[in-house]
């Protein structure tokens, strides 16, 4: 047993790391959650509208992730070894690459709203209308692109404090941030307190207030406690990066980059498939969405626990010990996830009747939360072995089990269910959703093997 489980202070250690990541995002998707609900209560065409425009903006957040993961390998790894200059060297690295993607992602978005916002728009005649579905869609994108580069910064600064061991922090001003957009969720959308009723535009000017408020503290504390962060001292004196970590973060972080757009691309998709068959699929993936990624926290804190935890233990070349400590927390992380997933289903029945939206809606959402719920200890295990072996610089491996694995067999299993049979939304989803079992044999033999194993540190300042 000792083998798979660990004693009370390696729990203790784990759920201060977790603890406050886990805080952080609940309480953010939570609000996301009334947000929705909120923008749900005004009608079934802004709620697809809004859905809609999230989905593609999904694509910039993971590719935001994915950009700044390749730096963070290294700076997790540059902290346990004690090397606060090459720290340094890779948060100016995530400095460059937020700003780039951010520019790009709202030159996309202005110019091509109309285009990209279409592709999830099909009239089966079950209802909806589009083009009210569509102008809200355009009315949210708008606005939330102002706070793109906001969000890409904050991410900057959160993931390299939590590199360093500092989750409490990204977790206070997370907090603070979704309380404000909350508190102007209510006073926007609804046009309480004499503010103006704006709907859709008010949700999105919520969030965009909120991410200005989230930098502007986080990046704030960071720099008045230099002592705590030694790494931001002359971090903005100049863009230097020495050329063969330069080389290394890209060749290393490229794959990641690249994973997370096309993994987010795919998915988005896949989601794009399953709005073949109407709006009211639309509706209640975004029901079934939203509240999925309050119950997914629990997985994604503990592969963020995983990519601290276990990328400090191999910096510090504590190889034998990184391996005992990943089989841990892998097994906690399956514990967990199975205890969130019964919870899930549980409450599936009365979630969707939150929404002002029709029964066939809430209906089909009741399914797909069950569905995604009995599915819980599958996304745990395959994001697990996702960041273990991201953990050890295997980022072309992760390219392959992560995206290529939804390219090559997620996503035209989706298309050929939705284009090629007449099965119904609700069997489609759950052979979607079940496939990831495929994916799990996969992820167990390769961290069995130990190809993850591996002290990226050492090797960069040879």
């Amino acid at each position: 047993m000792k083998k798979y489980f660990g004693d009370r202070a390696f729990y203790r250690m784990v759920m201060m790391i977790v603890f406050p990541i886990m805080v952080q995002n609940g309480i953010t998707n939570f609000v996301s959650l009334l947000d929705n609900i909120m923008v749900g209560q005004i009608g079934t065409e802004q709620m697809s509208g809004v859905a809609i425009a999230n989905q593609l903006l999904f694509i910039f957040n993971l590719s935001v992730f994915g950009a700044i993961s390749g730096a963070g390998i290294f700076g997790a790894q540059f902290f346990g070894s004690g090397n606060t200059e090459y720290l340094r060297y890779t948060f100016r690295f995530k400095v460059i690459i937020c700003t780039l993607l951010g520019v790009l992602a709202i030159v996309i978005f202005r110019t091509w709203d109309t285009q990209l916002a279409s592709l999830y728009l099909h009239d089966t005649g079950t209802g909806g209308d589009l083009e009210a579905t569509l102008r809200y869609a355009k009315e949210y994108f708008a606005v939330i692109v102002i706070g793109l580069l906001p969000f890409a910064y904050t991410q900057m600064y959160a993931s390299t404090l939590r590199e360093t061991g500092e989750t409490v922090v990204p977790m206070v001003s997370g907090i603070i941030a979704v309380v404000v957009n909350l508190v102007l969720n209510y006073v926007l959308i609804f046009g309480h307190f004499g503010a103006p009723a704006l709907g859709v535009t008010g949700a999105a000017a919520a969030t965009v207030i909120s991410r200005f408020v989230e930098l502007i503290i986080l990046a704030g504390w960071t720099h008045r406690n230099t002592a705590r962060n030694p790494f931001i001292v002359g971090a903005y004196r100049s863009l230097y990066i020495p050329a063969k970590t330069l080389r290394d973060i890209i060749i290393k972080g490229s794959p990641l980059l690249i994973n997370e757009f096309l993994f987010s691309l795919g998915i988005s998709l896949i989601n794009q498939c399953y709005s073949v068959r109407g709006l009211d699929t639309v509706a209640a993936q975004n029901i079934t969405s939203t509240i999925s990624n309050l119950f997914n926290i629990a997985y994604m804190s503990m592969g963020s626990a995983i990519a601290i935890i276990v990328g400090q233990l191999l910096g510090a070349g504590k190889m034998d010990e990184a391996v005992d400590t990943d089989r841990k927390l892998i097994v906690f992380a399956l514990i967990l996830c199975s205890i969130v997933g019964v919870i899930m289903a549980a409450v599936a029945p009365f979630f969707p009747l939150l929404y002002n939206t029709t029964d066939s809606v809430r209906s089909l959402a009741t399914s797909f939360i069950i569905i995604t719920a009995c599915c819980m200890p599958l996304f745990a295990f395959t994001n697990a072995a996702y960041f273990t072996l991201r953990s050890g610089g295997k980022t072309m491996i992760t390219f392959l089990f992560d995206s290529c694995y939804v390219w090559v067999v997620s996503l035209p299993l989706a298309y050929g269910l939705v284009h090629f049979t007449s099965l119904p939304i609700i069997p489609i989803f759950a052979i979607s959703q079940g496939q990831d079992l495929i994916k799990c044999i996969i992820g167990y033999i390769m961290l069995k093997k130990k190809i993850w194993v591996h002290n990226i540190a050492a090797a960069e300042v040879e």
